[in-house]
């Protein structure tokens, strides 16, 4: 029975697997409140570049789980998106060197209350990163100490794992080149790379002190996306690994290639580098890659979604009658696994069995959201439009007159806008084209097939730069980043050191007010205890300490509730994050003024997802290069 024995070095006897995990006690653990950490833990192998991993089981008498793994070979020396995102100086981020290795970089970290026995059964919570083509789940950032802290004192403790994947042309290269080599399928070794670590968790978790019946994935940006193509993948109708989910900001993908479409663009790839058979281009090294992943995602290959997976993604009038039909002919294996399945819990499918009974929707229960400003996450290419190639962009894609004018009212954009005030309106239509609308569509058709969906917003301002931007909800969930002097936190214990920068400049934020449900756009109004001011005197914005901590004590009181099986809400009403620590249910109506479904439906529906999306994406890459 796996015990927690060394103060100092915290062990786990692992007696499936017949080995040591020897951990270390976390910056944060103290006598109320043990917290360890299991770090650098190999769980699958890499047979080969471009090949699907395997589970790996097989370790020495005693595993050195001290110290974080190799990541997945990516640009060296640049920080991650949501530092650069959170507005910090390179002074505020933790240095943290690791090592790249593309065949050793599939290891996870568990972080843990300490005591636990194979006998806990702790719900497992799963962070999926984001960051397309750089990023790990070992980024200071994604520390479980204080969640997993919070867990405890909250009396619902809970395991987190973080993990690292392969990414970029490493994860999702593709083409009839691979398949062609007798693999079943191509691409899409990212997403396989999550689920074999779900396949490691079924099977190990336990002596960890885990439940592999009650794991909630959550994640954000490309890594909330991710956890999206698990929902509608294949795998999931049939033996789904996860028992719910948490979609945070997702960056979604609708004009994904397929596999022919995939193989061109590496064959191009290939040309470029004088290269002319894949196995030319597994022997070239990995640093020659990196460059190349950029561009590089999610492929249709036929095998790892189903084949209704868009569906999911766009508006309701565009498939009304499909979703009558999906109904009628669920697959024979559902029925037959569901007669096998426990009794659930509240809302979820989660069980004390190690194999996954399925639940009786379509979807696990699902908590999703987005940010009010995730567009910033693209502003800097952004600002380099011109109000006149906008235009020209715009209407090249859409290629309909009357509906480009729609969506140049809705965001009011013309040739005559001001160059210099072009930029936001675009950020807008960006943020609402990429990830807003596409989420409110997929939530509404999740919801409609029966899951339980619980919806909410962050309008909650970044503690640095007093935005909503993307990943700023990071901040507060998982209480790790740096804050300015006036947001210092209010619980003793920081797994991060203070530090504090001033900022040469922050963008003008808004805020809402909400009087009886009327929704309206007001500038924020920062009091005195919101500014921390530098020698000069000058005032520089930033959020109040009680703000923060509002927001960051209801947020994660309710992903860990979530975890337990738990509604974190109402299920029929929205739940608000900010602005200026504003918390609370509110009625549905709140998504006329916080975000602009009644306008998506006039702008962006005539012209689909597909359209949308696409234009999303080319606006969000910025202007042209001219040579």
């Amino acid at each position: 029975m796996p015990v927690t024995t060394n103060v100092f070095e915290p062990e786990v006897q692992h007696m499936v697997l017949q080995t040591v995990f020897r951990g270390v006690e976390h910056p944060l653990c103290t006598p109320n409140a043990p917290i360890h950490q299991y770090r650098g833990i190999k769980y699958a192998s890499v047979p080969a570049r471009f090949r699907q991993s395997k589970v790996f089981a097989s370790y020495p008498p005693l595993v050195d789980a001290s110290k974080y793994g190799p990541i997945c070979p990516q640009v060296k020396n640049m920080s991650s998106f949501e530092e650069a995102l959170f507005g910090l100086n390179e002074d505020d981020i933790p240095e943290q060197a690791l090592k790249q290795n593309e065949f050793e970089c599939l290891n996870l970290n568990i972080t843990c209350p300490g005591g636990l026995t194979s006998q806990s059964r702790l719900p497992v919570m799963v962070w999926v990163h984001g960051g397309d083509d750089r990023g790990h789940g070992s980024n200071w950032v994604y520390d479980g100490g204080a969640l997993v802290g919070k867990s405890i004192l909250l009396g619902k403790p809970v395991i987190l794992v973080t993990f690292n994947f392969r990414l970029g042309l490493f994860g999702f290269a593709a083409g009839p080149q691979l398949r062609e080599e007798g693999q079943e399928s191509v691409g899409n070794y990212a997403l396989r790379d999550q689920r074999t670590l779900l396949e490691w968790l079924h099977c190990y978790i336990a002596d960890f002190g885990g439940d592999p019946g009650n794991i909630t994935l959550f994640g954000e940006s490309s890594g909330a996306f991710d956890i999206v193509c698990h929902l509608l993948s294949t795998s999931n109708e049939t033996r789904p690994l996860f028992h719910r989910a948490i979609v945070q900001s997702a960056v979604f993908e609708y004009n994904v290639p397929d596999v022919a479409a995939a193989g061109c663009q590496l064959s191009r790839l290939m040309s470029t580098m004088h290269l002319s058979t894949i196995s030319q281009l597994r022997a070239i090294d990995a640093d020659q890659l990196i460059k190349f992943g950029r561009s590089v995602r999610v492929v249709d290959d036929g095998v790892f979604l189903r084949h209704d997976w868009k569906d999911f993604l766009s508006p309701e009038d565009a498939h009304k009658n499909h979703h009558h039909n999906l109904n009628l002919t669920v697959p024979k294996a559902l029925s037959a696994l569901r007669s096998h399945s426990h009794t659930p819990k509240p809302i979820g499918s989660a069980s004390s069995s190690s194999t996954p009974g399925l639940r009786s929707s379509v979807f696990q229960p699902l908590l999703i959201g987005d940010c009010a400003s995730d567009s910033m996450l693209w502003s800097t290419p952004i600002s380099y439009w011109t109000s006149a190639a906008a235009v020209r962009r715009i209407k090249a894609v859409c290629q309909s007159l009357f509906k480009t004018n729609t969506l140049f009212h809705t965001y009011d954009i013309s040739s005559y806008t001001p160059d210099e005030e072009i930029a936001e309106h675009i950020l807008e239509l960006v943020n609402d084209a990429r990830i807003a609308w596409p989420t409110d569509c997929f939530a509404q058709n999740s919801r409609r097939e029966g899951g339980g969906v619980w919806r909410y917003v962050f309008d909650q301002e970044g503690p640095w730069n007093c935005i909503p931007h993307h990943a700023a909800d990071l901040m507060y969930l998982f209480d790790n980043v740096p804050l300015p002097e006036s947001s210092t936190r209010s619980i003793a214990g920081s797994s991060m050191q203070d530090s504090f920068s001033e900022a040469d400049m922050f963008p003008e934020s808004f805020a809402f007010e909400d009087d009886d449900e009327d929704i309206k756009y007001s500038p924020i109004v920062r009091d005195d205890d919101a500014m921390s001011s530098d020698d000069d005197g000058w005032g520089i914005p930033s959020v109040a300490s009680w703000s923060y901590s509002r927001v960051r004590d209801t947020m994660q009181e309710q992903w860990i509730s979530f975890a337990y099986g738990e509604a974190p809400f109402s299920e029929d009403k929205v739940f608000v994050f900010g602005p200026e620590g504003e918390t609370g249910e509110r009625s549905e109506s709140i998504f006329e003024g916080r975000r602009r479904r009644t306008l998506w439906k006039k702008a962006f529906e005539p012209l689909g997802m597909q359209v949308v999306h696409k234009m999303g994406v080319e606006l969000s890459r910025g202007p042209p290069l001219r040579s």
